[in-house]
């Protein structure tokens, strides 16, 4: 026997929710997005015009397609055709791929996925998922969508922007004296700025024209060829100002975009060029790409930013600045790697968010080595008198304090140093293991007193049983999210180009490993 199977019979079409299992992932996209405030869709309300699609659809759609490792606006639209949960969440709509993908970049998303992660966090507090007693930060870097070898860097920028000064104040000499264009009052003496460079061309343009009028009105043959010889050198120099001109707009706008940065993608100018982990090369090359910088806790992504600086040190404190804007206030405890710890971080968790920093620095794990403890040139075990503000080297001559020193990095903060200097260091046995320096210079020695509290305050934290047991917690809270995001939904490179677009495409995907997860758990 067979069970009824009959092609031709007719039959009523059924609500598709009917077919989907209780704890489909597409339910709790539907709760999660249905969550959202009304006032946060208002941006996307027009009077005029044909009506578009309800946005929470749209967000719907796009959120449950990215939980299916699905990120293109084609492959979108084909499961709007084929999926039952897609056909449920768009209720029998079918928007074209360019209309989702026109949404999904839209600024105004940006406020929506935001929204997804402020009600997903209240989501896990209700339900107890997440206790708020810490927040655990770390970054990963993903390829932008742009070509591998459209690398502009700003040294050779720098190079070849010199090399035009050079040559444009040579024909600005060479015009002065060949009595071609009058001298004029120069904004600075080092280089021609774009506007005198642009006046140039149209006083030797006005030259040259000047020469054409004597050549039409001359019917000397002698006198045409003579004029025609002095035009030439006019315009070879107005030939070479143009080209200056171009060139010094082009690398001016390249410096426009650089702005802090060492190198950008023609492709994508946002995007700046970093070593990867998954290098496919295998040698080492840079690739265009971002640095994503994820808040976690529970091993649900709770906020994320991205920034073009490779170096996570520099990240922390604006991350933090929008984690408290945009997404949640931060907990008693900021936990993060050794990749985070410098004296301006640490200086802004203590004292000006007045937040608990469990975050270890480049040495901490050396120095708690037998071999760091017991070596007697390392300043850290000098013997260090109180009193007498002075130290003692192996060689048990002392150092006494000279002066003060303050360092400015490029951001711009300020770090103090007491700078002491040895006695006498000529004739030391010990000299060539102690110092580099040249011989007849004495031994100096720089320390910070305010790096070396907060290392004192981070090895108190870490050896505390309470403070130590959170940050063992960050392997396992923060770098399961980065698996989940690449391995398992197989997100490795960006779809779209553009900072503003691929923040877009980033909280839409790590909100859709949070869905997957949260799913899993249910």
């Amino acid at each position: 026997m067979f069970k009824n199977y009959n092609m031709n019979q007719l039959v009523l079409p059924l609500d598709c929710e009917v077919n989907i299992q209780k704890n489909d992932i597409a339910f709790h996209v539907h709760h999660l997005v249905e969550s959202i405030p009304q006032e946060a869709f208002e941006p996307f309300f027009r009077n005029e015009g044909c009506p578009a699609y309800h946005p929470r659809m749209m967000l719907k759609i796009i959120l449950c397609a990215y939980t299916q490792s699905v990120f293109s606006g084609r492959k979108i639209e084909a499961l709007l055709k084929d999926s039952l949960r897609m056909m449920w969440l768009a209720q029998g709509y079918e928007p074209s791929y360019r209309t989702i993908n026109r949404f999904r970049v839209q600024p105004e998303v940006k406020d929506l996925i935001r929204q997804c992660f402020v009600q997903f966090r209240c989501q896990l507090v209700e339900e107890k998922c997440i206790d708020q007693e810490a927040v655990f930060i770390d970054g990963t870097k993903i390829e932008a969508n742009a070509n591998k070898f459209t690398f502009v860097w700003k040294k050779s920028i720098e190079k070849y922007h010199q090399s035009v000064i050079e040559k444009s104040n040579q024909l600005y000499s060479e015009l002065l004296e060949n009595e071609i264009i009058p001298e004029i009052k120069r904004e600075s003496d080092e280089q021609l700025s774009l506007e005198e460079l642009t006046q140039f061309v149209q006083k030797v343009d006005e030259v040259v024209t000047e020469y054409d009028k004597q050549i039409e009105a001359s019917s000397d043959v002698i006198e045409r060829k003579s004029i025609t010889s002095k035009r030439k050198y006019p315009k070879q120099v107005r030939k070479q100002l143009m080209d200056l001109v171009l060139r010094k707009q082009r690398y001016q706008k390249a410096f426009e975009i650089f702005g802090t940065r060492n190198s950008y993608s023609k492709t994508d100018p946002d995007a700046t060029f970093m070593r990867m982990k998954d290098d496919y090369m295998k040698n080492g090359q840079l690739k265009a790409g971002y640095n994503v910088q994820i808040a976690t806790e529970g091993q649900y992504a709770l906020a994320y930013s991205l920034f073009s600086n490779p170096t996570d040190t520099r990240t922390l404190i604006p991350f933090l600045d929008e984690i408290e804007q945009h997404f949640f206030e931060l907990p008693e405890h900021i936990v993060a790697d050794a990749g985070y710890g410098s004296e301006q971080n640490y200086n802004d968790l203590l004292s000006n968010r007045n937040r608990e920093a469990l975050i270890t620095y480049n040495m901490y794990v050396k120095e708690q080595k037998k071999k760091h403890k017991q070596n007697i040139f390392n300043p850290d075990n000098w013997q260090y008198d109180e009193v007498t503000d002075t130290y003692k080297c192996p060689n048990q001559k002392r150092l006494e304090f000279q002066y003060h020193s303050v360092r400015k990095d490029r951001t711009g903060f300020q770090r103090e140093f007491k700078v002491y200097g040895c006695e006498d260091c000529s004739g030391c046995p010990l000299r060539s293991k102690c110092t580099k320096a040249k011989e007849g210079s004495n031994r100096k020695l720089m320390i910070n007193e305010k790096w070396e509290q907060q290392k004192e305050y981070v090895r108190a934290k870490l050896s505390d049983e309470k403070t130590s047991a959170i940050y063992r917690k960050r392997k396992i809270d923060v770098e399961p999210v980065f698996g989940f995001l690449k391995a398992n939904l197989r997100f490795t490179r960006f779809s779209v180009r553009g900072k503003l677009k691929v923040e877009n495409e980033m909280g839409l995907a790590l909100m859709a490993v949070n869905l997957r997860k949260f799913t899993a758990k249910k």
